[in-house]
């Protein structure tokens, strides 16, 4: 997932304290720039907690990680000011204001990131490029996206994520942390694809998980305060966004293969729907488990879409995106200055969004047909939308899709704490880092 999926509306800072901006509402008189001070943020807390006990105790401390923002909702509405990084900066969500801001691109505000980001990836990046040269970058780069391209990357996914697999079946009743096991595991697959090497120096799995601490480093480096950083055909595009790829192709997919782990083991009746699915298509029994997937029986694995889609709906991997606004403008009766910074967030746009149902309920078949819950543009969007939508998102879905295959085929599992909490920095992960053990499963429903 990249582009929108690099920005983070940085809630999370908010909430351990490394930003302390004093927040302000804008006025409510339309086209008027004053604004007053609010009361300071309040801090939130979450707890750690067969079946129903475990859902319970998760939906408790997801309700807790969210009744923050809706306080706020509920006090400041759906735009309203903050400080982050030292600027005003005006957080806008909904499906309404979001569509204003992502289809207003290059006319009323442009992508616009920290500095610490534009330094570490670079001004020749994706994120970074404007007007004809980001259309350019941008064509230039989909061609590593296309159909044609994801069928030939399915073999080394496949191969990537059974290997892994049986490593995570190998541990027994000590069981692993998985968080930093997928993301091992997503930086070996983006390292193969994206970019076309192989995660495997001389010095084995140490050199290789150095390699994969230093690259986490910079990762969380990406929305400090500006620093001086001594790094600064196709081929040539992928190069020029090589950490921008990197990024986004293995930071945000471990974040929602570790949420997809989550509720698969908090909700063993949707994990059997998966296998029920996986079983018409003749990919389950034991005779047929080692089947060779491909694009065309990928895109069959319709409720397998809708299990992702869901994970996506409750747990995007990064909140938010990123603008600065051109020129001054009213959004929905609200003026943003020019030069003001503007935040678009997918995690409450999600949370506020009518379309969807039952809202706090884990229900992938919300987003099957034939009345799908994503049939509006702006209320579900996980990839962000517009020009600067994630250039790598149909990647995303299939490597997504081929882990909770392969994941359900091979694997049960039990969540060793319990439900997690989780934390934003800067993609959504669980601060326990997810302990679990893993047993081989039989092949059978």
């Amino acid at each position: 997932m990249l582009e929108d999926k690099q920005a983070t509306v940085m809630e999370q800072d908010k909430l351990s304290g490394q930003w302390e901006g004093a927040a302000c509402t804008l006025s409510q008189e339309k086209c008027k720039m004053w604004v007053k001070p609010l009361k300071p943020i309040l801090r939130s807390q979450s707890r750690d907690g067969e079946n129903r006990l475990l859902q319970f105790t998760f939906w408790q401390q997801w309700g807790k990680r969210r009744k923050f923002l809706l306080m706020k909702r509920r006090k400041y509405g759906f735009i309203y000011k903050t400080h982050l990084f030292g600027r005003p900066t005006v957080r806008v969500m909904g499906a309404d204001n979001v569509r204003r801001i992502l289809l207003g691109e290059h006319r009323l505000v442009s992508v616009h990131w920290p500095a610490s980001v534009r330094t570490i990836l670079g001004s020749g990046c994706l994120s970074n490029l404007h007007d004809s040269s980001h259309k350019q970058r941008k064509k230039v780069i989909m061609r590593a996206f296309s159909r044609e391209a994801l069928q030939c990357y399915v073999p080394v996914i496949t191969e990537e994520v059974n290997s892994c697999l049986e490593q995570w079946l190998s541990c027994g009743e000590r069981g692993l942390l998985v968080y930093p096991e997928v993301k091992r595991l997503m930086f070996r697959i983006a390292m193969r694809i994206l970019l076309g090497c192989e995660p495997r120096p001389a010095g084995g799995e140490e050199d290789e998980q150095q390699l994969v601490e230093a690259f986490e480093e910079m990762t969380r480096n990406l929305f400090s305060l500006p620093i001086d950083v001594p790094f600064s055909g196709l081929y040539r595009a992928l190069k020029q966004s090589s950490t921008e790829l990197l990024f986004g192709g293995h930071e945000t997919t471990a974040s929602a293969a570790t949420s997809l782990i989550t509720y698969l083991g908090l909700y063993p009746h949707v994990l059997q729907k998966v296998r029920a699915e996986l079983k018409s298509k003749g990919l389950l029994c034991k005779s047929n488990q080692d089947n060779k997937l491909d694009m065309e029986i990928l895109e069959q694995l319709k409720y397998i879409g809708c299990v992702i889609k869901e994970t996506l709906r409750l747990n995007p991997p990064v909140p938010g995106g990123f603008r600065v606004a051109l020129k001054t403008f009213e959004l929905n009766g609200y003026q943003i200055p020019k030069g003001w910074n503007v935040i678009y967030s997918i995690c409450d746009t999600h949370d506020v969004a009518d379309i969807f149902t039952n809202k706090e309920e884990f229900n992938p078949d919300r987003f099957m047909p034939p009345h799908p819950e994503d049939a509006s543009r702006f209320s579900f969007i996980p990839f962000g939308g517009g020009l600067r939508s994630c250039v790598g998102k149909e990647f995303a879905k299939i490597l997504l899709k081929i882990f909770t295959v392969d994941l359900a085929r091979h694997c049960d599992w039990q969540l060793l704490n319990g439900p997690p909490t989780m934390k934003t920095s800067p993609t959504v992960y669980p601060v326990d880092n997810l302990p679990t053990r893993f047993i081989r499963f039989q092949g059978e429903i």
